[in-house]
């Protein structure tokens, strides 16, 4: 998928990305009503990049970045390095946790220069793709083939490790995005989880006429949104039409896209949402439905080991979660969600330890700590899935079962079009109104981004 505009070089892609990022419409600094107003705190671990980089010691000091900040699994992820550190005591691990939208502009700002990181966190898909075409990293073909990691990861992840030929890429867990729900709520109002789009849209009404938001959506940092974007294009015009829309042979005024925009804001005129949704983020979206201010959100299942984890909620009991419903017959049913693993920096000043880290990501006990630690699916053929919890079973089992499985927006277009993208649906949930002018910027973006 080597796009028109990734030979430009990395350079053009900050300055947009910059650009592109700086002011979101409507958001804003302040939760609504009786949400809380904590934040995860910035760590961008910027201080460490020339200790850790510049003038190597006699032992390596192993530069490690990744974007799971507190509430995506900072513990689980510290547990595996800590564990990394005792199999290979003479490697010292800096550790160098990142807020989440920090990071998609830090790294490649750290890529294109001299200090870059040893390994890193990244999100398979068109933003490895990115980074690859850049020349930035270090392929690990031979890492997988002494290992035998074909034999560890089934083709359909394989393939996610797999960019022009060669494999950069070592997973360590994946996500699928559903909709989770207060299971008291639909108790109470006798809702069964609905597996048609006018069931849903009953459901919704009736939690509107007990005077509860059906749905909460925390799209502060704007990637929450598209996931609504994403199974309303998979549920109607189809995988294939998406692919074609996300390479950009397809037009963001195409009828197909302004049909998913309709049926979006069909909802949010209905007063199915909860208000102000650009005002707070995905982890406090995921409190209001426990806290049964809301019925539902639309996320991945890293919120199961935050409702787990942090907020002491049991599955099944407590939360519980449906498939995105079914629009239009005959549309093949796609699972949506990204695969998190790491890559290692061609730059990288210790390749040896670097290798060592990532082959460790593939055995079975640090796969275990994080899927489990962090809400994810394991990857791995060699973890057994009944150590999960039912809830959990039940997901691998809707994954396995699905036609066709999706990276989400902004991991499935190339970055400077996933910028132009969430600031469109951000934009549309401070103004649905304006929608079909929302499109028609994202269109000149398109045009822009994917020109000859």
């Amino acid at each position: 998928m080597k796009n028109l505009l990734l030979t430009q070089g990395a350079k053009k892609f900050l300055i947009l990305l910059i650009i592109l990022s700086a002011g979101t419409p409507g958001c804003t600094t302040t939760s609504p009503t009786n949400l809380s107003e904590t934040t995860a705190p910035l760590e961008s671990g910027a201080s460490e990049v020339n200790e850790a980089t510049a003038n190597p010691p006699e032992e390596p000091r192993l530069s490690i970045f990744h974007y799971f900040n507190d509430a995506l699994g900072r513990k689980a992820m510290d547990e595996v390095i800590g564990l990394f550190h005792k199999a290979h005591p003479a490697i010292e691990p800096l550790r160098n946790p990142m807020d989440h939208e920090a990071y998609k502009v830090v790294i490649p700002a750290l890529l294109a220069g001299d200090n870059q990181p040893d390994v890193f966190s990244y999100w398979a898909g068109a933003r490895v793709q990115f980074i690859v075409d850049e020349g930035y990293l270090q392929p690990v073909d031979d890492l997988w083939a002494g290992n035998n990691l074909d034999q560890v990861f089934p083709p359909g992840i394989a393939g996610g490790a797999t960019y022009n030929g060669q494999k950069y890429f070592i997973p360590i867990g994946y996500h699928y995005v559903a909709f989770f729900y207060n299971k008291q709520l639909f108790d109470t109002i006798g809702a069964a989880p609905p597996t048609t789009w006018d069931d849903l849209k009953n459901v919704a009404a009736k939690f509107k006429q007990a005077g509860i938001s059906a749905f909460v959506l925390g799209s502060r940092e704007r990637w929450p949104a598209q996931f609504w974007f994403d199974y309303l294009l998979l549920r109607t015009a189809g995988p294939a039409y998406r692919a074609e829309l996300m390479a950009g042979k397809k037009s963001y005024t195409d009828p197909e896209v302004v049909r998913v925009m309709e049926l979006w804001k069909e909802l949010i005129d209905a007063g199915y949402f909860y208000p102000d949704a650009n005002a707070y983020d995905w982890a406090e979206a995921a409190e209001a439905v426990a806290r049964g201010q809301a019925a539902m959100t639309l996320m991945g299942t890293w919120i199961t080991g935050y409702y787990k984890n942090d907020l002491g909620l049991a599955p099944e009991k407590d939360y519980d979660y449906f498939t995105f419903p079914v629009i239009a017959e005959g549309i093949p049913r796609a699972a949506l969600g990204p695969i998190d693993g790491f890559v290692m920096a061609k730059g990288a000043l210790h390749p040896e330890a670097a290798r060592q880290f990532l082959a460790f990501l593939a055995m079975p006990e640090p796969q275990i700590i994080w899927t489990q630690g962090q809400g994810a699916l394991p990857p791995s053929i060699k973890v057994d899935p009944s150590i999960y919890d039912p809830l959990i079973q039940r997901v691998l089992k809707d994954v396995v079962q699905a036609d066709a499985f999706a990276f989400n927006y902004d991991l499935a277009t190339p970055p400077p079009m996933a910028e132009a993208g969430l600031n469109a649906f951000s934009e549309f949930m401070a103004q649905p109104d304006n929608y079909l002018n929302t499109l028609q910027k994202t269109e000149s973006s398109r045009l822009e981004i994917f020109k000859e």
